[in-house]
């Protein structure tokens, strides 16, 4: 009975199909753990205030957010020489997030609940997010104003959200001015250097050409220092705050409003509020440049870059995908050189990515890149333009990796195109490249489409090759901007995977970017089904379109 169950090929059917809940089930959860994880990062917790006994029985004050807990043995931590007022077996211990960086030297501290005195939530207790050092906890005092107090008490509070919101709108007045008119002049002047150089190089010897340079040059730093001026009046109203603050233990501290990029009061918010701070945490992340080593701010550098470069890669391997397929299927006589040809096509499939990283590197930057330099670009060396990692060799080094994928793909189409109607094409008195291009190949477009689709998903969450043919920790700007010619192929960028990579591995911080980690993970997940969903889209559109052309 069980041996014809066995042959009956059910077995088979049912490992199948667990095979696939399984995976859908993991699949499941490690969404689920990111989201959980990730989202949990833009809620503001509240702050606590904990009298804390001391290994020598004094007591400190503690403020600070509980980030974590966990259950350890008593004995174990005794024999580490950690005092503890229990008779238990276990003590649960808190990792208590203290901030203030800048006056304690760490942001995290690990604190046992058995040496707790008291543990409240005053109200009044503030987290300062700051542009530099972390948050800063604490009571706000006072706010000072050219040195003098101009608030302090109850007045204070308003008085700081007043500062903060005036000092956030002169920070982005500097920011718009060093971005965009500083960094157009900027421009215009190394375009100014590149060209007189090029002149020099080009043995030009009519000096009005030389002084007509000069002239431009001259206005544009003209107006640099009109800019600088402004600039320096901006940075002056800036550091025109500045509020104190009693910190732990009792210290009171003066800082910048300048450096301060929000102000709040977990402990007083209610429901609604901290559902508006969160979304407006969210919005941050999503849109804001990143700061503090990446650790805070947002991620909208990285997010642009990731598109940016899956764009630029689809645009490149879709037609050399298609064309090398089309050969293949179509042209090519079907003999051994083309069944090697296939066989080698399929193998690239199976190369590690670092591998093409290398040869991206070798051939794409140094080669071709430093080529480019000699030919093109000879006035900006000794520094490269495109004999450097960038954008342009990063999404050629992925349409290279991605590219079988694509032909596999896009040639298993073409061949599921029924033969009576390539005839009927022919027959009706079309060339064999109008029969190609007008029939087969928009029948074998949703084919195409999933070849995309697979080249998209691979390469979005590729970081190996990455690392060593552009993507970079902090780009100074991204690839397009208001600059001829817009689109800055030379130039390097920030990817969603490597800022995992480098926020989770590399950073000074790590308890502080933990969660940071799972929300760009959770990001960059979202980012790739966003892409592969309209790529199916298109596909699914491509097939009801030509659905009738094959029945």
């Amino acid at each position: 009975m069980i041996r014809k169950w066995i042959k009956s090929g059910n077995p088979w059917i049912w490992l199948t199909a667990g095979a696939v809940s399984i995976s859908l089930l993991m699949v499941v959860g490690v969404l689920g753990l990111l989201t959980i994880k990730g989202l949990v990062y833009f809620w503001p917790n509240d702050v606590v205030e904990i009298s804390y006994q001391l290994k020598d029985g004094k007591q400190q004050i503690l403020v600070g957010e509980i980030y974590d807990e966990e259950h350890v043995p008593v004995q174990r931590l005794r024999d580490a020489g950690v005092a503890i007022n229990t008779d238990d077996k276990f003590v649960t211990r808190y990792l208590l997030k203290t901030g203030n960086r800048d006056i304690s030297g760490s942001d995290f501290r690990w604190v046992l609940a058995a040496n707790f005195i008291k543990q409240k939530r005053p109200e009044e207790l503030a987290v300062i997010e700051r542009r530099e050092w972390g948050n800063l906890y604490g009571r706000i005092h006072a706010l000072k104003q050219n040195g003098k107090i101009i608030a302090e008490g109850d007045k204070a509070w308003p008085a700081l959200q007043a500062s903060i919101l005036r000092v956030i709108k002169l920070f982005s007045q500097i920011h718009n001015l060093e971005k965009s008119e500083i960094g157009e002049v900027n421009y215009e002047l190394e375009q100014l250097r590149l060209d007189k150089r090029r002149l020099e190089l080009n043995g030009e010897t009519d000096p009005q050409v030389y002084t007509d340079i000069e002239k431009q040059k001259k206005i544009l730093k003209a107006k640099y220092s009109k800019l600088e001026g402004r600039l320096t009046v901006l940075y002056k109203k800036m550091g025109r705050d500045s509020y104190i603050i009693e910190v732990m233990d009792g210290k009171k501290v003066e800082q910048p409003v300048a450096k301060v990029v929000r102000a709040f009061r977990p402990n007083s918010m209610g429901v609604m509020g901290k559902l508006g701070h969160y979304a407006e945490k969210v919005w941050e992340f999503v849109s804001d440049d990143p700061r503090e080593a990446n650790t805070e701010g947002g991620i909208f550098p990285t997010i642009f870059g990731t598109i940016l470069m899956v764009l630029i890669m689809s645009v490149l391997v879709t037609p050399i995908g298609v064309i090398a397929a089309i050969y293949l299927r179509e042209y090519a006589k079907q003999g051994p050189l083309t069944r090697t040809i296939r066989i080698a096509v399929n193998n690239l499939a199976g190369v590690p990515s670092i591998v093409y990283g290398i040869f991206g590197l070798g051939f794409f930057v140094y080669f071709l890149g430093g080529s480019i330099d000699q030919i093109f670009f000879p006035e900006a060396l000794p520094a490269p333009t495109f004999g450097t990692g960038g954008i342009l060799w990063a999404s050629l080094t992925l349409a290279l990796m991605t590219l079988p994928v694509v032909i596999v793909s896009t040639e298993e189409g073409l061949s599921r195109v029924p033969r009576a109607i390539r005839e009927g094409s022919l027959a009706l008195g079309a060339t064999k490249a109008e029969t190609l291009w007008r029939t087969v190949l928009p029948m074998a477009s949703p084919a195409m489409m999933t070849g995309m689709i697979l080249a998209v998903a691979r390469a979005a969450g590729e970081v190996a090759p990455l690392m060593l043919v552009g993507v970079v920790k902090l780009a100074p700007s991204m690839p397009l901007d208001w600059n001829p010619p817009f689109l800055h192929l030379e130039r390097k960028f920030m990817h969603l995977g490597f800022h995992i990579y480098d926020v989770g591995f590399q950073s000074p911080n790590v308890e502080a970017a933990r969660p940071l980690v799972y929300a760009t993970a959770l990001l960059l997940v979202l980012v790739i089904i966003v892409l592969n969903l309209a790529s199916i889209g298109i596909r699914n559109h491509l097939r009801e379109k030509y659905r009738s052309l094959e029945q």
